[in-house]
């Protein structure tokens, strides 16, 4: 890897800002190089927002917001039909989104059939952590299918970064969360 761009899309109050902060702690504390922030609209809860991170092996000079990513993560599944998430994708580039129904049927919303994931992040984080808060889920699905980082810096730094936000029950609740959408991504 030389250089990984990374979108998210979500909607205010569903975490893709947190998590993409935790994602670039976790590559920074594996010696990487990071670049994390958010791009805000209307900033009210609900409205889309975007959040973008650039991980690489070397210093970077890049300080604009991400437009051609190698992988997009959708955290609002309704975001598939109201946004182009596939805008500037690379050649080879991935979609992971929190989609309940079959990557087939992904594919017919996005219209793309070649890299994309799929994994019911919902249906995970209600589970696991008793509310529809998907970003921790999706960051599992991110390290699978990516590898941009290791599962084990993802779990530190959520560790690190919320263990003192978060009641250990909490904690333990999204780190499950966590683990189980990086198993069940498809």
């Amino acid at each position: 890897m030389s250089t990984m761009e990374i979108r998210w899309h979500g909607r205010g109050g569903q975490g893709a800002v947190t998590a993409n902060e935790i994602l670039a702690g976790a590559a920074l504390k594996e010696g990487k190089y990071i670049k994390a922030f958010p791009e805000f609209g209307a900033e009210r809860m609900g409205a889309p927002i975007r959040a973008f991170a650039r991980i690489s092996d070397e210093p970077m000079t890049i300080h604009s917001q991400v437009y051609f990513p190698d992988a997009v993560l959708v955290i609002d599944p309704t975001l598939l039909k109201a946004v182009n998430v596939t805008d500037g994708l690379k050649e080879g580039g991935v979609v992971i989104a929190n989609f309940p129904e079959s990557k087939s049927k992904m594919a017919q919303v996005i219209g793309r059939s070649e890299n994309i994931y799929a994994v019911n992040a919902t249906k995970i984080a209600i589970e696991e952590i008793g509310k529809n808060m998907t970003n921790t889920a999706m960051l599992g699905a991110l390290v699978k299918v990516t590898k941009i980082v290791s599962l084990d810096s993802i779990i530190n730094e959520m560790n690190a970064k919320m263990g003192g936000k978060l009641s250990k029950d909490v904690l333990a609740k999204n780190l499950n969360a966590i683990k189980r959408a990086y198993e069940e991504v498809q």
